[in-house]
């Protein structure tokens, strides 16, 4: 049986079918729950989040679905909060702000949640799965939590980012290609060659580490798990194809850009985070790309959109909006979470038995 391996046996679902935390938003309570309920692992996105808003969202889910789940936090990056922002991106950026109607050259007083704080809350809390982005997780944080018995997963986009990882002591890894939608987890700031396709990434970790892998990236429908299977893995991720989703809390312009998207549209950009993320083409994106190199780093540039993208939201503009999504986009249905995922389930199955029969 297909569903049976190490990883469904220790986060204890009935099918090895994860939806990728996607901070921002669009990983809601009732998304997460409706996930965990129907057999797969439904994770919260909880990086751009207070400290409070997680402790709520993970009651909300626990009131929904007594089913394991996951929460997700960015690894902290150094930074300097006082980069200077050249000026002809400050310009463009105040041109957008003019447009949409509020005030410029905002400021900014926090350019991210406190890690220490979030973390406190994920182990307060008991999570039953722990996963994290961009980096290596203290040793203290994860000392406490296999203590309490949370399980831990550490996100790559190369080899040496999974070895590093498994040296760190995680449980499991997520092997993140490049197809994926958004920012990836990348974080070794070595290795800038890391465009590595999800098909190449995953065995090639697979048979570097000694502990279970998950497939992310471009993952869409049942021929993609099955594939991820193939490749070695003992579970598959997926997250464009839950934005679509009933319970998704991605704005509705984003819904509909992802079920018109073309794949040739689908782009990798630095405009709206300072950090390389895929999402849906836009004018946001056309406008400061000939700025790119002038570009704040990460999280300047992000915390410095952060009001153009919610007016832009506000007011149905999604030219100025952050679509991200993968390369398979186009492949997206619009169905309920649970109806999706049993819909993988039987799609899995399918492919699966045609090769038992050849």
């Amino acid at each position: 049986m297909w569903s049976s391996n190490p990883i469904a046996t220790r986060l204890q679902i009935k099918w090895p079918i994860i939806q990728a935390p996607m901070a921002g938003g669009a990983t809601t309570p009732a998304l997460v729950a409706a996930v965990s309920e129907a057999g797969g692992l439904g994770s919260l996105g909880a990086a751009y989040m207070s400290p409070e808003s997680i402790r709520e969202a993970i009651r909300s889910i626990r009131e929904q679905t007594a089913k394991p789940f996951s929460v997700n936090l960015f690894i902290p990056e150094s930074f300097d909060p006082n980069e200077p922002i050249a000026a002809d991106v400050a310009a463009e950026m105040n041109a957008m702000r003019e447009e949409l109607g509020i005030p410029v050259d905002p400021k900014v007083s926090r350019y991210t949640e406190p890690f220490e704080e979030q973390i406190a809350v994920v182990l307060e809390e008991k999570v039953p799965v722990f996963s994290f982005t961009f980096g290596l997780l203290d040793q203290r944080w994860l000392a406490e939590l296999k203590q309490q018995g949370t399980t831990v997963i550490g996100t790559a986009t190369t080899t040496r980012e999974a070895i590093a990882l498994e040296a760190s002591g995680v449980d499991m890894i997520a092997a993140q290609g490049s197809e994926a939608g958004g920012h990836r987890g990348s974080f070794l700031p070595d290795s800038p060659s890391n465009l590595i396709g999800t098909m190449a990434l995953v065995p090639q970790i697979v048979d570097r580490v000694n502990i279970p892998v998950v497939a992310a990236g471009g993952i869409m429908d049942g021929r993609g798990i099955a594939a991820a299977l193939a490749l070695g893995a003992a579970a598959a991720q997926l997250g464009t194809a839950f934005l679509t989703c009933t319970e998704s809390g991605a704005h509705a312009l984003h819904k509909k850009a992802i079920q018109e998207i073309q794949d040739e549209q689908l782009v990798l950009t630095r405009a709206f985070s300072g950090k390389w993320a895929r999402g849906i083409q836009n004018d946001f994106m056309m406008r400061l790309l000939p700025h790119d190199h002038e570009l704040p780093s990460y999280p300047i540039q992000n915390a410095l959109t952060k009001d153009i993208r919610a007016a832009a939201a506000k007011n149905q503009r999604g030219e100025y909006m952050s679509m991200w999504a993968g390369q398979a986009a186009s492949l997206s249905r619009e169905m309920s979470a649970s109806e999706l995922l049993l819909q993988l389930v039987a799609e899995t199955e399918r492919v699966i038995g045609r090769f038992h029969q050849a």
